[in-house]
Order: C-alpha cells, then sequence, then structure tokens
C-alpha cells in the first residue's frame, strides 16, 4: 500500500470522501498518516545492514549516512569470520567507536547492523501488511483529534456535536492505536536488545580445574 491508497483508506474510515466537500486537504491527511509510520517505526523499525570502512589507526566510523536511524543493534569486525565477531562500541553524535584493543592498520569493512524508520511515499512502503491497520488506525486519530479541537466553538453545518464526536471517535482510535503500538513493542523487545555477544575463543577443557 503506498501513501496515496493509505490516504485514500484514511477517508473511508473517516467519512470525507465527498470530493466536493471534503474536512481534510490531502496534505493534511499526508502528515497524520506519516505521524503514526514515524510512531510505528519507534516501536517496530525497519532492520537493515550496511558496511563502512575503517581508517588506518582510528577506532572510529561516521553514520552520518545513516538516514532515519532508530538505534545501532550490532557491529561485526573483523568481517567474514565464523562465528561472526561483534564487538563492542559506542556512539556519539555522527560517530561509532569500536571498542577494541588494537586500531585497523588500514581500510578494512566492518558490517553495522541497525534499525530505521519506515517509509510510505507515493511509490512505495517499506511497512509489512500486517501494519498497515495500526497506521491507519493512528492516522484516523490524529486527524479527527485535530479537527475536533480546530471545530470547538465554531458553527458546524453538521451540527453543534459534531466536533464532539469526532473528539470521542479520535480518542478511542487512539488508545486502539497505543495499545497496537505496546503490543508490537514488547513482541519486539523479546529479542535481546544487543543482538550478538562479542565472539571469544572457545575455552580449552582439557586446561579447566575443578574439584
Amino acid at each position: 500500500m503506498d501513501l496515496g491508497q493509505m490516504r485514500s483508506r484514511l477517508r473511508k474510515d473517516l467519512h470525507d470522501e465527498d470530493t466536493s466537500n471534503q474536512r481534510w486537504t490531502d496534505g493534511e491527511l499526508d502528515r497524520h498518516i506519516q505521524r503514526a509510520v514515524r510512531d510505528l517505526s519507534l516501536s517496530v523499525p525497519l532492520e537493515a545492514k550496511t558496511t563502512l570502512t575503517t581508517s588506518a589507526g582510528s577506532r572510529d566510523l561516521s553514520i552520518a549516512g545513516l538516514t532515519d536511524l532508530v538505534a545501532i543493534e550490532a557491529v561485526e569486525y573483523p568481517t567474514g569470520d565464523y562465528p561472526p565477531a561483534y564487538v563492542p562500541y559506542s556512539v556519539w553524535l555522527s560517530t561509532l567507536t569500536m571498542l577494541i584493543d588494537a586500531a585497523p592498520g588500514g581500510a578494512e569493512n566492518v558490517n553495522v547492523y541497525y534499525t530505521k524508520l519506515h517509509t510510505l511515499d507515493a511509490t512505495s512502503s517499506t511497512l509489512p501488511a500486517r501494519f498497515e491497520d495500526v497506521v491507519a488506525t493512528g492516522a484516523g486519530a490524529y486527524a479527527a483529534l485535530e479537527w475536533a479541537s480546530f471545530a470547538t466553538n465554531r458553527v458546524n453545518v453538521g451540527g453543534q456535536d459534531v466536533w464532539r464526536d469526532y473528539l470521542t471517535w479520535g480518542q478511542e482510535r487512539l488508545a486502539e492505536f497505543e495499545r497496537a503500538l505496546a503490543r508490537q513493542g514488547r513482541r519486539n523487545a523479546v529479542r535481546v536488545r544487543q543482538l550478538y555477544r562479542p565472539a571469544t575463543p572457545p575455552v580449552d577443557q582439557s586446561t579447566v580445574t575443578g574439584p
């Protein structure tokens, strides 16, 4: 579902399909949709991987190019080992520092596993289909609450209580949206925050002493 399809679905939910008398412009609905997508992304972000290159004598890597970054999940260095070697790291602003004893001696690859915001635009979407209902619910809540706030104490052709109806509907949808985010967030948290422990050599059992 692309942005246009999501917007059309949202108009159906809001009963705003009369093109001659629409309460929300396309731009307003798009803004509410993007807000809901961002909220969902913070609970269930998109998983991604990139390969960065070290500089000789430096443990620092620039992550400025990781657009829409939510969090760094793991750093693999050196690459190509089995089992993979995952090293501890720290992040400050746009710099990732590998907390390793010896600095790289030259240009070497580092695999960075991270999460990022989902995208929903006019031609594509990274949202899994199962989350489209959640985004539509959140966007509808934000749209209804904004309109209710705007319409308060204004004359409404639909009747004096139109704004109150939108307020109640929006509050109910927002509560449903927040419950869905909480459920998905808990499921996502089942995975350990640090995906992998740094690789360590196996213990030589012949050297282990005990009672």
